[in-house]
Formats: structure tokens, C-alpha cells, sequence
């Protein structure tokens, strides 16, 4: 699938006609939903709801914004005594068609994303991981393998956690590095055997974390089931 066109400057930097911007919309939903249906969930997914957050994030702004511009009286209503007011945006601004486009696509994007959650919490359900051997303390670094049934291998991987801190929270991020595939149904591919081998090959970890993922899913190993596997990883290692 060639690189999406979707990205927050299509809702925010409105220029031309809406009704194009909505046509384009549409048609990269549709190729998005279309590779969904492939099993092919991401980088889809994960970029879906990245725009989704920060159009939220627009109209939540926008709603403040609002409330801070001048009003003006629309209807009075002498019986019941009410004063209605309408918001007086400033001349020449796009922020009326910013919001209504964003909220037109908001509901469309969520169908989507709906679909691309579901088959992520599906290839979750279906991929299974156990640590190999006796787990360490230290289980920030390590190794973990992932079968891609697609082209029976074992794809084998080097692990790092690292933890960062910002203003309001702590976070860790995962760092995977490819080592080697194996070839399924090969001599000596226990896990067991497989963590030995990476221990004599590898030997700056004498005592690693070591995790084997399993699965007979045959999707697509790098669009859905590594992603998925590095979610459950990162979850597995902070449950641990």
C-alpha cells in the first residue's frame, strides 16, 4: 500500500474545496479498511488513532476557544425571559470548517479503527508467549522468538527496555533488533535449544531474559504478528 495521504494537516489546514478533502478521506479509509480485511494491521492502526487523538485534541480545543470568544445576542425570548447567543468567530477564519470536517470524520475513522482493533485483540488472543528456562531478575534485555508460519521461520530477536521520564509520567519503550531466522521444522529448535545457542553466540549476555512466542495464525508476519508479539512482550516483561 502505497504511503497514506491521511494526516492531521488534511482536517486543519483547510485551503480548497472540503468536498475534496472528504473524497480523499473516504478513499483512504477505504484502502486502510481494504488491507484490514488482508490482516495487514499496521503501521495502519497505530496511525489511525495517533490522528484520531489529535483530531479529538483540535475539536477539545476548539470547544475552549469558543468559550472564550465575543457573543452576540441571536433571539430573545420575552416570555420565558431567555437571551440566546450566537459565537462571533473572527473574519476570515477556517475554524468552522476545521471543526465540521472533523467531526464528520470522526465517526467514519472510528469504523475503521474498530476493525483494525478487533483483529489486533484476535492475533492477541491467538499468540502465546513463555519464558524459556529460568527467568532472571534483570529482564530488561533479552532475546524473543516469533514464528512467521507465512514463510515457516523463526524469527529470532534482541530485546532492550528503556525507560524515560518526562514532566508528567514515566514511560518505557522497547528496542527489537532482528538476529537471525531459522527455518521451521530444522534440528534442535526447541526453545530451550535456540536460547543455548544465542548464549554461546551472544556472549555479553550470559544470563538473558529469553521469551517464545507461538502461534498458528499465517498472517502477515511484520504488518501484524511482530507488532502484536512487541506489545505482548512489553506487556509480559512489566506484568513480570
Amino acid at each position: 500500500m502505497a504511503e497514506s495521504r491521511l494526516n492531521i494537516n488534511l482536517f486543519t489546514k483547510i485551503r480548497d474545496d472540503v468536498e475534496k478533502r472528504q473524497y480523499i478521506v473516504l478513499a483512504e479509509l477505504k484502502k486502510i479498511s481494504t488491507e484490514f480485511q488482508y490482516y495487514k494491521v499496521y503501521p495502519h492502526l497505530s496511525m489511525l488513532i495517533d490522528i484520531r487523538r489529535t483530531m479529538q485534541d483540535v475539536i477539545d480545543r476548539l470547544e475552549d476557544l469558543r468559550s472564550k470568544f465575543p457573543k452576540r445576542i441571536s433571539k430573545i425570548d420575552w416570555v420565558n425571559r431567555t437571551i440566546e447567543h450566537d459565537v462571533v468567530f473572527v473574519d476570515g477564519t477556517d475554524l468552522k470548517a476545521v471543526e465540521d470536517l472533523i467531526r464528520w470524520a470522526l465517526p467514519k475513522m472510528d469504523k475503521v479503527i474498530h476493525e483494525g482493533i478487533a483483529i489486533h485483540e484476535y492475533v492477541e488472543k491467538e499468540l502465546s508467549v513463555e519464558h524459556v528456562g529460568i527467568l532472571p531478575n534483570y529482564k530488561d534485555e533479552g532475546y524473543f522468538f516469533v514464528p512467521d508460519n507465512q514463510e515457516l521461520k523463526i524469527n529470532l530477536f534482541r530485546f532492550e527496555v528503556s525507560i524515560f521520564q518526562s514532566a508528567d509520567d514515566q514511560y518505557r519503550s522497547l528496542k527489537t533488533h532482528f538476529l537471525k531466522a531459522l527455518r521451521q521444522g530444522g534440528a534442535h529448535l526447541s526453545p530451550g535449544s535456540i536460547k543455548l545457542d544465542l548464549i554461546r553466540e551472544q556472549k555479553e549476555l550470559p544470563n538473558p531474559a529469553t521469551y517464545a512466542f507461538d502461534t498458528s495464525l499465517e498472517f502477515p508476519f511484520n504488518q501484524t504478528i511482530l507488532p502484536v508479539a512487541k506489545r505482548k512482550l512489553m506487556q509480559t516483561i512489566t506484568q513480570s
